[in-house]
């Protein structure tokens, strides 16, 4: 009998290249600056073709999952990896599987699927297993732009149980940073903390205005 990540390849292969859109993949590929070839799905279609894809199929485990991503993370259309995002955040997911999120993040890595995987998939999973704040720490100064937006991101939906003084000190050593996926990143972080604690945020940014670049803090203050 094949692998759940067999049967899994053989319906998302064909599902998703039936509903190809060739005239809306080149306005998605240059959306997207040229960086993946597209299918020209929009995200609500691959949504729906992911559920009809699991449909009747057996709950994957987290070897599965593993196989299941890395082979969509092999396949040269972005919406194979946009679906694997989207079976990762339903998934039931173990401290171990932390290095194969690395992997993605770091490997084909645009915005697209970083945000994603920080804010719901490396976040619920720090969020339930502790100990992985150590690796968020590491990630947080890591030389990969991708990892350090990671790890900046991955508290943005736990609300009053985020760490402000980890989320503050990964904007604050990331702060004179040139990349704008960075700069961005801690002014997101720090503007959707504001909705949980304004007056925190209100005064890391007083605080350290002369370190954070102009487009961090117009991120962070939006809504102050």
């Amino acid at each position: 009998m094949s692998s759940v990540a067999d049967q899994v390849l053989s319906r998302l292969v064909p599902d998703f290249e039936q509903e190809a859109d060739p005239e809306r993949a080149q306005q998605q590929q240059a959306y997207m600056r040229d960086q993946f070839p597209y299918l020209g799905l929009p995200l609500p279609l691959v949504r729906k073709l992911s559920g009809t894809v699991m449909r009747g199929l057996p709950r994957p485990g987290e070897d599965d999952l593993r196989a299941i991503v890395l082979r969509c993370w092999d396949l040269p259309e972005r919406e194979f990896q946009y679906f694997a995002c989207e079976i990762l955040r339903a998934g039931a997911l173990g401290p171990g599987f932390l290095p194969t999120l690395r992997t993605i993040i770091t490997t084909k890595s645009w915005w697209d699927t970083v945000d994603p995987l920080a804010t719901r998939v490396v976040g619920d999973l720090v969020r339930a297993h502790p100990e992985l704040v150590a690796t968020m720490d590491d990630w947080s100064a890591d030389d990969n732009l991708w990892l350090s937006r990671t790890a900046i991101l991955h508290q943005l939906r736990w609300g009053t149980a985020t760490d402000t003084r980890r989320l503050f000190s990964y904007c604050t050593a990331q702060a004179g940073h040139r990349d704008f996926f960075i700069r961005k990143a801690i002014g997101w972080a720090l503007r959707h903390y504001a909705r949980t604690d304004p007056a925190a945020v209100r005064g890391y940014v007083d605080a350290h205005r002369d370190v954070l670049s102009p487009l961090s803090v117009r991120e962070a203050t939006k809504h102050l």
